[in-house]
């Protein structure tokens, strides 16, 4: 589990399709203290949930690989990711750690698509599109994580939906290069996915 706030940026350093293009192998740079780093760690990178294959330092870097399957390569950016492709990540929720954003799984539900970006004093807003069935999980005030970031919900119509971004979160991930065009990794609030099923049992 995951809260949504980003607690570094790394870096493809390298990727490797294998088993016939069905899996790909990424390198990724990273700031975190590699001895911290074990193997069958799950890490978000661009909130997919990713489990550590290996770490370890080169050139003074830390880095770790992971493994990107079929599945999450069909439903996420992940297959647009190359060498270079600056990801936000986050550590694994340990009990005890503040819970800053909101419960992310890591699991990304899907693409977002944003449609608009507005450079408004001291912050941005964007306009993003996605499918009618995951925008029937999305609500003005609620929660979504786009890219592995916990965000708020400003503006919601029919499949279209808004987001504000501060400075801080616009500085310190990935965020502040989005422009209109780009897809993102969207995962809906987890609270309103279950409300959903309880509804359609009724």
């Amino acid at each position: 589990m995951f809260t949504g706030i980003v607690t570094d940026v790394g870096e493809i350093a390298s990727l490797k399709p294998v088993a016939q293009g069905q899996l790909h192998r990424m390198r990724i740079a990273c700031r975190y203290d590699q001895s911290t780093i074990a193997d069958g760690a799950s890490i978000a990178c661009n909130g997919v949930c990713l489990t550590v294959v290996a770490s370890g330092t080169d050139g003074g870097k830390n880095w770790f690989d992971v493994d990107a399957a079929a599945e999450t390569l069909s439903m996420t950016t992940a297959r647009q990711w190359v060498t270079g492709t600056r990801l936000n990540l986050e550590r694994a929720l340990k009990i005890g750690d503040e819970l800053g954003g909101h419960i992310v799984a890591g699991h990304a539900d899907g693409i977002a698509t944003i449609e608009k970006r507005d450079d408004l004093p001291d912050m941005a807003r964007f306009e993003l599109r996605t499918t009618r069935e995951l925008a029937r999980f999305i609500a003005s005030k609620g929660s979504v994580t786009l890219d592995g970031v916990s965000l708020t919900v400003n503006t919601v119509q029919d499949v279209a939906f808004s987001v504000l971004i501060i400075p801080h979160t616009l500085n310190v991930t990935t965020l502040g290069a989005w422009g209109a065009g780009s897809e993102v990794n969207l995962e809906v609030d987890l609270m309103a996915r279950y409300a959903a099923r309880l509804s359609e049992m009724k």
